[in-house]
């Protein structure tokens, strides 16, 4: 057995046997991403393509939840978003898609916003049966991103995904493998190994034959994800100046419910 271990905080880095492990360790901000965990995330991943070492890719995370979206605490918040998004998210959730090799999402608990975004853009998501998803872009009156308009529907169907963004309600891990956007759900107890069972076949499979696969799978349903990503950042942008934005924003604060004028 070989194994390589660095751990560049906020992001534990592990490479065992070809399986290379990139972990969220944010855990006490329930592993929301912020610019340093965003960037050394989308490093990883660029890095991991080219890598020969590298079989197979599972994104992870510490503590009770997957990730929680974007962290509005940190630096910019909100008012960098086309930034964040062209910078940051936008290239992450295209290494995985681009990805010449497998990646496999393990999420426990909450996944919302982005960190739906990063499940949806994997080859395989393992989930816990307390896992739940949650897109609440519509609850401060944004639109989805992080190719979420892509990825998505690819995995759910428009109606569905329709569903998900529009009513921004929490889908269980039980509905959303039903739906398709889970490809397994195990006791949370079980998690670690299912997860890492279906990492080491992958990483003992024939992964040239699993690159032209997934490079074929591109072409035919997400050919056109960079620019759904750009337009998703446009629409973001033009929303961000939206009466129902800020509405949206204040009603957060205020912890009441929002009074949405359509303007």
């Amino acid at each position: 057995m070989s194994s390589t271990s660095t751990s560049t905080s906020p992001l534990a880095v592990t490479l065992v046997d070809g399986v290379l492990e990139l972990r969220l360790d944010r855990p006490d901000a329930l592993n929301a991403l912020d610019p340093g965990l965003g960037r050394a995330l989308r490093d990883a991943l660029e890095a991991a393509a080219d890598d020969p070492t590298v079989r197979v890719v599972v994104v992870s995370a510490s503590g009770r939840a997957f990730c929680s979206g974007w962290d509005l605490r940190a630096q910019g918040g909100l008012a960098e978003g086309e930034s964040i998004l062209g910078d940051i998210v936008n290239p992450a959730v295209l290494a995985l898609r681009e990805m010449p090799k497998p990646v496999v999402a393990r999420v426990q608990g909450v996944a919302a916003g982005v960190g739906v975004s990063l499940a949806a853009a994997s080859d395989f998501v393992v989930a816990g049966e307390s896992a739940s998803f949650l897109l609440a872009f519509a609850r401060v009156g944004l639109s989805g991103d992080g190719g979420i308009t892509a990825t998505l529907p690819a995995r759910v169907g428009i109606g569905r995904a329709a569903q998900m963004m529009t009513f921004a309600e929490k889908v269980p891990a039980s509905d959303a493998a039903e739906w398709g956007l889970v490809d397994r759900v195990v006791p949370d107890a079980d998690l670690d190994a299912t997860t890492t069972a279906l990492a080491e076949r992958l990483a003992g499979g024939p992964t040239r034959s699993y690159a032209a696969t997934k490079a074929l799978l591109n072409a035919s349903v997400l050919p056109a994800l960079r620019e759904q990503l750009a337009r998703e950042a446009t629409t973001w942008a033009e929303l961000r100046e939206s009466a129902d934005h800020r509405e949206g924003k204040l009603a957060f604060v205020e912890k009441r419910r929002p009074v949405f004028t359509g303007s």
